[in-house]
């Protein structure tokens, strides 16, 4: 799955158009290198969302191509630097 919808469908970015934006400004890496929004999410990668105060590191735990309110979340496990 592309990084920009998956960042969509997990609700860490609300729309996707945000995401595709974030990522082209830079401010999106995965496993520490800047990624582009056509990036083939996998499970195990770590992304870097660095927008806003502080940033946020997740690990990615599955790629489902839906995800309701309620169980958006399971799909990535906060990381602690």
């Amino acid at each position: 799955m592309r990084l920009d919808k998956y960042l969509k469908v997990t609700r860490l970015i609300k729309r996707r158009t945000v995401a595709n934006e974030a990522c082209d400004a830079g401010k999106i890496e995965v496993n520490g290198k800047v990624a582009r929004a056509s990036y083939n999410v996998k499970e195990g990668d770590v992304i870097l969302i660095n927008m806003g105060q502080k940033p946020l590191k997740v690990e990615v735990i599955s790629v489902n191509e839906y995800a309701t309110k309620d169980n958006a979340a399971e799909n990535y496990r906060v990381l602690q630097d």
